[in-house]
């Protein structure tokens, strides 16, 4: 299939790349010209703007940081869906806010392309490994058609239901991360200053009921204090934003998620908003006066 991907950042650079390996002829555009760059070195071709890859290819593909950032590629001066051609399909693959798919998703729907939400999970090691989870909403036709491709860069793809649907599954993704994240710098910090090594108490744990995905990938991040982002503060506010709003927009409280949003807001307030969301680790080291470390011990 010929494949047009537009962003190639922290998480669409290494999914292009695997759509490469896989054998998809890809047009790729993004404003970093580096990034185009290596993509280009690895057999993808160039193009100069969103309209440009709707036109060269078969199914548009998206990994963009937020709302504003999709309704400008496919629906601006240049965008997508000036492109626009039979038998084109579009997915977007960002988080984004559900009603902002489905704005979307409407437009192309009149000019006859049909369209995918299908944000992911897992981060950057999980998009270099090609493991992603796909969380996905629209016509099952398009999904059938689309499954492969999705394929080709993760391990799970799941349709959950009709367009925006995957944007909403993506927000209860992110809730349940960010609080479990926020639980297990908690509890780290309280066996230290409690006197236990904090390491040891992750080796006990994590074959039990507290044993889960965010342990294993942010508690040696924790234990090390090493917040190079595999996905940053920054972006985990702007879905929590999205999360909130939707919560409030159906009247579902989600108090657990907007305290972590607020200590979030917090690093973001000390300059940390670029470190990985491991970093929440901060706000609980700041308010028990310790620092979290191998073999830690009362402090």
């Amino acid at each position: 299939m010929k494949i047009g991907f537009i962003g190639l950042g922290i998480m669409g650079k290494p999914m292009a790349k695997n759509l490469l390996a896989a054998g998809h002829d890809l047009v790729v555009r993004d404003p970093n010209a580096q990034a185009v760059a290596e993509l280009v070195a690895l057999g993808a071709t160039a193009a100069t703007t969103p309209r440009e890859v709707a036109e060269r290819t078969d199914l548009v593909l998206t990994m963009l940081p937020n709302s504003p950032q999709v309704t400008e590629v496919v629906l601006g001066d240049g965008g997508v869906i000036e492109g626009v051609h039979a038998g084109l399909a579009f997915v977007d693959m960002s988080s984004i806010a559900p009603a902002v798919s489905r704005e979307v998703a409407r437009a192309l729907a009149a000019r006859g392309v049909p369209m995918l939400d299908a944000p992911v999970s897992g981060g950057e090691p999980f998009a270099v490994a090609g493991t992603l989870s796909f969380m996905v909403g629209g016509p099952q036709e398009t999904f059938d058609a689309c499954r492969d491709v999705l394929g080709a860069m993760g391990s799970s793809v799941v349709r959950v239901g009709d367009i925006g649907a995957g944007n909403i599954a993506k927000l209860a993704n992110q809730a349940i991360v960010a609080v479990n994240i926020a639980a297990v710098a908690e509890a780290l910090v309280m066996a230290q200053k409690a006197g236990v090594d904090p390491e040891a108490v992750v080796s006990a744990i994590s074959g039990g009921l507290a044993g889960s995905n965010v342990m294993s990938a942010k508690a040696p991040m924790m234990l090390d204090r090493s917040f190079a982002p595999g996905f940053r503060i920054n972006l985990h506010l702007k879905d929590l934003t999205n999360v909130i709003a939707t919560s409030h927009e159906h009247a579902s409280p989600m108090p657990l998620t907007a305290a972590v949003f607020e200590l979030m807001t917090e690093l973001k307030a000390h300059g940390y908003e670029a470190e990985d969301h491991s970093a929440l680790l901060r706000t609980y080291e700041s308010a028990a006066a310790t620092q979290l470390r191998r073999g830690g011990h009362l402090s």
